[in-house]
């Protein structure tokens, strides 16, 4: 049990490669292990191309080695056609001994069946195998079948005693130089970003990555009235952007305007961002949008940076609530604090 656990580290450490690379779908890393040494190991690279599985069976140079073998995956093996073919079905065919999984897949396409094919072709499946620490690599994942919602993460950076802009809306430079660079990394890792109506026309934003390598996000703003101007960044078409409203639905060139009704906007807003795949999304501000989401749970993760600057009066920043702190720790001259929902 304790190979099993350190070979399966060993694939979970492959599969966090993946982030920001592969949405919609999942991080995966796979290591095969014969005789207690690797023979071979993957994981999925970028949306559309080869699985962590397939990428691992191919290194294995001695095919007559796998009914021995034990292949370590960090979720179970999907078993329909997408852009690639079944991998439960390349690992039946090339005879592996022994699968063992950390995560059940929730997709509908696969929950259970990858498991269901390996074992009727006579392979010994383990599943659940460091569950819990797959289930927090893969929490987009999770939480976008699960949920039928994107994984919502906020972000704020706020003074020391708590304001998150001054009274006329200005908020440059809360955060340390060294902040502002983490913030473009997380903006890689995730598949939209969101402003409200304030934040965009105070800061205008261009909510790209220039600082750190990487893709650029979906932008999405909400302006129920219309009321920001063309003019601004974010409605500039260098990358795909929509903006949420309540007047009017049309489309540009990467950029969409999409009507809701005022009933029930925020579910409606991600429920949409559900049917476009868009499997995350970090709130960028501003503290009434944030507040609003805190206000009706629809949040996962919160990530808070909080400067030795004060600024004595302004804009209070968000108060979090059920929720628990999971790390602290330093950001330049910053602190930076996380939290994580629970529900329950």
């Amino acid at each position: 049990m304790e190979k099993d656990e350190t070979y399966m580290q060993r694939a979970l450490e492959l599969a966090a490669l993946g982030l920001g690379h592969v949405s919609p779908n999942p991080m995966v890393g796979c290591v095969i292990v014969h005789d207690n040494r690797i023979i071979g190991e993957g994981w999925h690279r970028r949306h559309g191309e080869s699985h962590a599985e397939v990428l691992a069976l191919n290194q294995v140079k001695n095919k007559a080695l796998l009914p021995e073998s034990t292949l370590y995956v960090t979720l179970e093996p999907c078993s329909h056609h997408g852009k690639t073919p079944p991998c439960a079905d390349r690992i039946v065919q090339e005879g592996v001994g022994r699968v063992v999984i950390c995560n059940k897949d929730s997709n509908p396409l696969v929950k259970g069946e990858g498991i269901r094919k390996m074992e009727a072709a006579g392979i010994k499946v383990e599943n659940h195998l460091l569950e819990q620490k797959g289930r927090r690599l893969n929490k987009r994942f999770f939480t976008f079948y699960e949920k039928q919602r994107p994984y919502i993460l906020l972000k704020w950076a706020q003074t020391a005693d708590r304001f998150i802009a001054r009274e006329n809306f200005e908020s440059k430079w809360i955060s340390h130089e060294f902040s502002r660079k983490i913030v473009h990394k997380w903006r890689t890792e995730e598949d939209a970003v969101m402003v409200g109506t304030n934040t965009a026309q105070y800061d205008n934003p261009r909510l790209n990555a220039r600082d750190w390598p990487g893709k650029n996000p979906v932008r999405i703003v909400v302006d129920k009235n219309l009321r920001l101007d063309r003019k601004l960044l974010l409605f500039d078409h260098s990358q795909p952007t929509l903006c949420y409203n309540l007047q009017e639905n049309r489309k540009e060139k990467n950029l969409q305007f999409i009507k809701l009704n005022p009933e029930n906007f925020s579910e409606a807003l991600f429920h949409d961002l559900f049917e476009k795949k868009i499997m995350s999304v970090m709130i960028e501000g501003g503290s009434s949008l944030l507040q609003s989401l805190i206000a009706e749970g629809l949040w996962d993760e919160a990530r808070v940076f909080e400067s030795k600057a004060t600024f004595g009066t302004g804009i209070s920043a968000p108060t979090l609530k059920d929720c628990k702190m999971i790390e602290k720790t330093r950001s330049g001259e910053d602190e930076l604090i996380a939290y994580k929902h629970f529900e329950d």
